[in-house]
């Protein structure tokens, strides 16, 4: 309290570097949940050619754009291999309010063990399904009417020739179904087919349809990549396998976190030789006191445990001030994050790993006043009170 600014720098250093290491330690355990969670039971999604990356982002995760259609016809062909145990066909391209209306079979929100909250699923066409977030944050409830607009975002071109239903709502899941509005691949293509031509026929020839992508769960792994290999070498069409595409782009993230994971060390370090030049100038200031304390009859362990007791408290506090940060950090980036990708950051925990940083936090606390404490543990009783 005698040395505010130089109290202040230390606690802000210490601060800072708690903060940094603990929002980068939940950031990576919560990606690695959310991109585990949405991709499992997936051994592989089939698409237009392109970007393997992008059709995984796409169809699984739908926080990037399709690359492009394909024929459902051309589609059977290869899902009726019996290494095929489930497939799962998408068709999108429109939204409403910037939520995406997904096409797809009862199978899918089944996939996620997703279950009515209340309501039903969509049977016929135009009826829709929402995710749990989704109809939160739409304000949509059982029997509301809106119309989708072309496009993933955006409502430039709404398609106002058609009414979507809400007949169902979904229980929250964690998974990217939350933020979905789901209804049957009719839907997707009668849409689409009045906006071209103002005259959808409901009994179009099946080979006349396309679809987005679709997701694939096999009942080997392993032949699950032979199968894909052949897709991609004999057909127009490219299978992308989510497990190794993910794999990829951690590694393309591990190179940045690393990194930063390094400054907020540095950093750390530097707080540590803060509390030390802070506690070691004091002691300068404090030694008459010090040894009047002692000619008072305190022992000189105790004089230690004081300034080993301010290293600990600046530690320790900081160490608080950095969760308390990094926790609000994790909620501001959750907002973002679950509106632009689809992440949900909820379930924030207490990790092992900061535990372990806390215990490297107090280390620098103590490790900082062990030289100052040793000083004051063995200062000369007679020579500063005759200085004094």
């Amino acid at each position: 309290m005698a040395r505010p600014w130089q109290t202040f720098l230390s606690l802000l250093l210490i601060m800072m570097g708690v903060s940094v290491i603990s929002m980068l330690l939940q950031m990576n355990r919560q990606l690695e949940k959310n991109f585990n969670k949405n991709i499992s039971g997936i051994n592989m999604v089939i698409g237009a050619k392109g970007s393997p990356l992008q059709l995984i982002l796409a169809s699984v995760y739908h926080i990037d754009n399709p690359t492009g259609n394909i024929s459902l016809q051309e589609v059977q062909k290869w899902v009726t291999n019996p290494v095929v145990e489930k497939w799962i066909p998408l068709s999108y391209g429109d939204n409403y309010k910037g939520y995406r209306i997904l096409g797809t079979n009862h199978l899918y929100p089944g996939h996620y063990e997703a279950r009515l909250a209340e309501g039903k699923l969509w049977e016929n066409s135009f009826e829709v399904t929402l995710g749990a977030i989704a109809a939160q944050r739409l304000n949509l409830g059982l029997g509301d009417e809106f119309q989708g607009a072309h496009g993933l975002v955006g409502e430039v071109s709404v398609h106002k020739e058609k009414n979507y239903k809400v007949v169902g709502i979904l229980q929250p899941t964690g998974t990217v179904v939350d933020q979905l509005i789901l209804t049957g691949l009719n839907s997707v293509w009668e849409i689409h087919e009045h906006a071209e031509d103002h005259h959808a026929e409901s009994d179009s020839v099946e080979e006349d349809r396309e679809i987005t992508a679709v997701l694939i769960k096999a009942r080997n792994p392993a032949m699950g990549m032979m199968v894909a290999r052949s897709i991609n070498d004999q057909s127009s069409m490219q299978a992308a396998l989510p497990a190794i595409e993910i794999n990829r782009l951690f590694g393309l993230f591990a190179v940045g976190i690393d990194t930063l994971k390094i400054l907020a060390w540095v950093i750390m370090i530097i707080s540590g030789i803060s509390v030390f030049v802070s506690l070691y100038s004091s002691l300068k200031t404090r030694r008459y006191d010090m040894a009047m304390l002692r000619a008072m009859g305190a022992s000189p362990f105790k004089l230690f445990s004081f300034i080993m007791l301010e290293g600990i408290l600046l530690a320790v506090l900081g160490f608080i001030l950095g969760i308390l940060l990094s926790r609000s950090g994790l909620f501001f980036l959750g907002t973002v994050m679950e509106a632009d990708y689809n992440f949900d950051f909820s379930g924030v925990r207490f990790m092992l790993e900061e535990l372990s940083l806390f215990g490297f936090t107090l280390l620098i606390g103590i490790g900082a006043a062990l030289i100052p404490g040793l000083q004051a543990y063995f200062i000369p009783l007679s020579k500063e009170l005759a200085n004094g």
